[in-house]
């Protein structure tokens, strides 16, 4: 096994770093709005909840889990003809956006819902005899009181999205993935798919020390 690092080609390594960069954070910012969009409908049509809608929570909540059911890279192959029409392409950086926030949003949803279920009832119950409206009951209170849950969902998501970045080498997806499957499997370059895995841990490690950070910020107030 060669570890003389003479196949690597930093410059590539370079570049296939920023498409990961640019996937993951693009990718997480439209998850983060479509998810908690979502996320906030099935927590209040849920069952004794302040927009309790049985019809509606049951719906969506089917959907959720069918796209959350689907493997990610059969989700990929699967909407392509999606992809296709809003960017243009099914490779690269621009093809594989769409296909994560699909993957994404509802597993950011089911979190958001699950950090907004922790918040105390006290505390609404609290502010709804105190007369607040149902905006401000979500704004100031919901939303205040779960910051912790909603950033831990944020970290875990945006490592899971890193993840997802890696597979959709799988059909030309551009990144560390792409890289490590054209190099380090086909060829087996073993130097090559060292160093993109090691990028990735560390991209998973900052990721992580920086959310674990915000939720310890955010859980002493």
């Amino acid at each position: 096994m060669d570890m003389s690092f003479e196949n690597v080609r930093w410059e590539e390594i370079w570049e296939a770093s920023k498409d990961t960069l640019s996937m993951t954070v693009w990718s997480l910012a439209f998850t983060i709005v479509i998810g908690f969009i979502l996320g906030l409908i099935l927590f209040l049509t849920s069952r004794r909840q302040l927009l309790e809608q049985s019809i509606v929570y049951s719906v969506l909540s089917f959907v959720v889990n069918i796209i959350r059911s689907v493997p990610f890279v059969i989700l990929m192959i699967t909407i392509m003809p999606f992809t296709k029409l809003i960017t243009g392409t099914t490779f690269g950086v621009a093809g594989t956006i769409p296909p994560l926030i699909v993957a994404a949003a509802p597993f950011f949803a089911r979190l958001v819902e699950t950090a907004l279920r922790e918040v105390d009832r006290g505390v609404i119950e609290a502010a709804v005899a105190m007369g607040a409206s149902k905006w401000d009951i979500v704004s100031r209170v919901l939303l205040r009181e779960a910051r912790p849950g909603l950033l831990a969902a944020v970290t875990v998501t945006a490592v899971t999205l890193v993840s997802y970045t890696a597979m959709s080498g799988v059909i030309g997806g551009g990144g560390l993935g792409d890289l490590a499957l054209r190099y380090g499997y086909q060829r087996f370059q073993t130097d090559v798919m060292l160093v993109t895995v090691v990028l990735l841990i560390v991209l998973v490690q900052l990721l992580q020390t920086a959310g674990d950070l915000l939720v310890r910020r955010y859980s002493r107030k």
